[in-house]
């Protein structure tokens, strides 16, 4: 996905970029998190540059441009204070999001000459080559390894590999790369190299992506950070390189984080105190805690003491217990857990202020009407906040399946922030009933089905992450698979009756041994926002109508018998009865980017109705 393109006219009012930097294009809000964040490439015009790094953003970023915002339980996740919004790309936008020109090996159409960006001495402000004056084409090709690093592609070791001093030549050579196509045919066959020292004959890009092309050089990874640019220098890494065109989106994955706001930190009354938990947290005495708020607000805090010890108590809640280890994963368990049980128990709108951001109330309708389907406890989420923040990125991996050494921050030193953006909306949450759900995932059959995705998806895991002993588990179990293409073809049913577009939907699975639920919700909040649209398919006799008529276009696929009956199916064969042509969403909506779907389990297979969960219900 490309950018707006960039803006030609002159800044007006004062709206030039701190220290007369040019601005070069504009992204989104939501892109500098989920496209366009840090580490990643982005193409303006006939340019490439990558996104710098946070390190100096505290500076950069304006207070009135890139405010904070809260969201106390994801900041203790993730270890820091707060988030903000990254700075947006405005009209009268003073700054934005920093870049740097990567990569820096260009070639020019004309003379086809293959080096640097500054050896062809372009005009300033200018990409063009100084001799004939014509755009320069950034390099297609870049390399990266799976601990996120990325660099230039090694040319000069590729043209000399098979010279008789192989690959020490390069670089020492004294000639000039030179690149052009031979416009035979459009594979990298046609893309050839040379020097202009004669040593090494002319190549072809051909074999340049496989595994082993740059490990076969004697190349390993350096360790290059260049959205961090020469304040960090590069440290071996010894990671195997690879291979990848510039607009892969395996050069760039975002590793993100969310969290819904919800009582008592959703009506914004304990932002004030955001810098300051860390401190509370070592006072267990109400007393000394009021003496560290007066210390600090000098005098008056802006947030009552018995709030603030409430706070305290919410908090300690969510610490993990004594015999649990305190991993990443299981601290994001508990987050999900105490969402589950509010939205459980619901918050009226009546009991509290216009600031409170979750209101979350059952619905009026007769609920007996979902008993036959499996389905209960309906609730309609009228108001709802979600931040999302930016971890991390990967490069090469898949973000769910790599383990935190595998990830990169976005700054080279710690910082007590994160980049993140909020969504307003509103949501539908349902459950299963867990009686029979229970009796379900014990038959032998489902048990079956679910062990050779569980087995795929763990083998998965272990490959990108090296060493099997530090892979991530995998989540797959009967209930989360059945949720997980549940909730697909519920976002599918009302994308079709209800006129929602399924980018705008999103779900969020509440699935373990004490949990049974799932939420669908806006995930934009633009007009397909928070109109009171989803909220309306809460109703419990329009649920029953939407889940059995989702349910009824589930048994039948454009791509029956193969769907069906496929033993292996999506990346790796993580999925089973899943293709485009029924169950797969747009990647935005869904948490598994597609995998771990199965509508065998929800409606049975022609030989055994009795794996669908809703085969029953369907059947009357």
């Amino acid at each position: 996905m490309t950018p707006t393109p960039a803006r030609r006219r002159p800044p007006a009012n004062g709206g030039a970029p701190a220290h007369n930097l040019p601005r070069q294009g504009t992204v989104r809000r939501a892109q500098a998190i989920t496209t366009y964040g840090v580490g990643s490439l982005v193409a303006v015009d006939n340019e490439s540059f990558i996104v710098s790094g946070l390190d100096r953003a505290q500076e950069s970023w304006r207070a009135d441009e890139a405010p904070r915002i809260y969201e106390r339980r994801l900041a203790r996740l993730l270890g820091v204070n707060y988030f903000r919004l990254p700075p947006a790309s405005d009209d009268d936008s003073k700054d934005g999001m920093r870049v740097r020109r990567f990569p820096l090996m260009h070639s020019c159409p004309e003379c086809t000459e293959l080096q640097r960006h500054r050896d062809f001495n372009p005009k300033e402000g200018q990409s063009a080559c100084g001799t004939c004056e014509v755009d320069l084409v950034p390099s297609r090709f870049v390399v990266a390894c799976e601990a996120g690093h990325l660099d230039e592609f090694p040319y000069w070791h590729w043209v000399h590999r098979s010279s008789e001093r192989g690959a020490t030549a390069a670089g020492r050579c004294g000639g000039t790369l030179r690149l052009r196509s031979s416009g035979r045919t459009s594979s990298l066959r046609s893309i050839l190299v040379s020097c202009t020292c004669e040593q090494a004959p002319e190549v072809s890009m051909e074999g340049s992506f496989r595994r082993n092309a740059l490990k076969d050089l004697g190349l390993k990874c350096q360790g290059a950070r260049p959205w961090l640019g020469t304040s960090a220098p590069a440290q071996e890494c010894g990671l195997r390189l690879r291979t990848l065109q510039r607009g892969s989106s395996a050069v760039w994955q975002p590793v993100l984080r969310s969290a819904l706001s919800i009582p008592p930190w959703s009506d914004g009354r304990a932002d004030p105190l955001a810098e300051h938990w860390d401190a509370l947290r070592e006072y267990d005495n109400r007393e000394h805690v009021g003496i560290y708020l007066k210390g600090v607000f000098k005098g008056q805090c802006p947030v009552p003491l018995d709030e603030v010890m409430a706070l305290l108590d919410a908090e300690r809640e969510e610490d993990p217990d004594g015999e649990t280890p305190s991993t990443f994963d299981h601290r994001y368990r508990a987050l999900r857990n105490k969402e589950y049980d509010r939205l459980c128990s619901g918050n009226n709108e009546s009991e509290h202020s216009r600031d409170e951001q979750f209101v979350c109330e059952t619905p009026l309708g007769d609920q007996s009407v979902l008993a036959p389907l499996g389905v209960t406890g309906p609730m309609l989420v009228k108001k709802l906040r979600e931040v999302r923040a930016l971890k991390a990125f990967t490069r090469l991996a898949d973000p769910d399946s790599t383990i935190e050494s595998k990830e990169m921050p976005p700054s080279g030193s710690p910082l007590h922030w994160l980049p993140a953006m909020e969504v307003r909306g509103e949501g539908v949450f349902l459950r299963l009933d867990e009686d029979r759900l229970g009796s379900w995932e014990k038959a032998t059959a489902v048990a079956a089905r679910t062990e050779r995705m569980r087995t795929a998806h763990q083998r998965i895991l272990d490959q990108r992450a090296g060493d099997g002993s530090q892979a991530v588990p995998s989540p797959v179990t009967p209930r989360m698979v059945l949720l997980h293409t549940l909730a697909h073809v519920l976002i599918d049913e009302w994308s079709l009756e209800a006129g929602y577009p399924a980018a705008a939907l999103r779900e969020r699975l509440y699935a373990a041994d004490d949990m049974a639920g799932v939420l669908i919700y806006t995930a934009t909040s633009d007009s397909a926002g928070s109109l009171g649209g989803v909220v309306a398919q809460g109703e419990p006799e329009f649920l029953d109508r939407t889940v059995r008529s989702a349910i009824r276009r589930a048994e039948w696929c454009s791509s029956d018998p193969l769907c069906m009956e496929t033993g292996v199916s999506g990346v790796g064969g993580a999925n089973l009865a899943a293709c485009h042509a029924c169950v797969m969403l747009p990647e935005t909506s869904c948490e598994h980017n597609n995998c771990l779907l199965d509508r065998a389990l929800l409606v049975g297979t022609p030989e055994d109705l009795s794996v669908g969960f809703f085969s029953e219900a369907l059947q009357h």
